[in-house]
């Protein structure tokens, strides 16, 4: 059995809608057990016992909110005892050209200091999934889309 942590952060709702939407595909995948966890609740333990762990955030000043990246910071304290597990990330954001991109990018960058794997995709949100406000039909299809790669790549490694 694989488990796949999904870990967010949302003050409005929307990035809450995104984690559930990335749970949902990454439930499609047999035998893969789904977690969905705010991040102040939150442990290392957790971190360590997922095999793929996949972080949404709201973009503040291009970067991910304050609380996640906490739980980021406090995870210094097992550094290299993630590495080899699966990594990828979401965003919502007040607009176009509002930072989602990088915003998922600081999530990615501290998940490969770590040693994890992330998947890119080749046709199009190469990162990670994004939306723009409220999540809509097509930016929640591509948060399951998200959510089943992971766990589909989860499962690849477990072998």
């Amino acid at each position: 059995m694989a488990t796949v942590l999904i870990v967010y952060y949302s003050r409005t709702g929307n990035t809450e809608k995104m984690a559930l939407a990335v749970a949902e595909g990454a439930k499609q995948v047999d035998e893969t057990r789904v977690i969905v966890k705010k991040a102040a609740d939150t442990s290392l333990e957790d971190l360590l016992k997922a095999d793929g762990i996949i972080m949404g955030s709201p973009t503040y000043y291009g970067l991910m909110s304050a609380t996640l990246k906490a739980l980021l910071d406090e995870s210094v304290k097992i550094h290299g005892k993630l590495e080899g597990k699966v990594g990828a990330a979401f965003t919502t954001t007040g607009g176009v050209a509002g930072g989602a991109e990088t915003t998922i990018l600081s999530i990615l960058e501290a998940m490969l200091v770590h040693g994890m794997i992330v998947q890119g995709r080749a046709n199009g949100k190469h990162y990670g999934a994004a939306a723009v406000g409220s999540p809509n039909k097509e930016e929640l299809e591509s948060c399951k889309a998200l959510g089943k790669r992971v766990a589909i790549l989860v499962k690849k490694l477990k072998g």
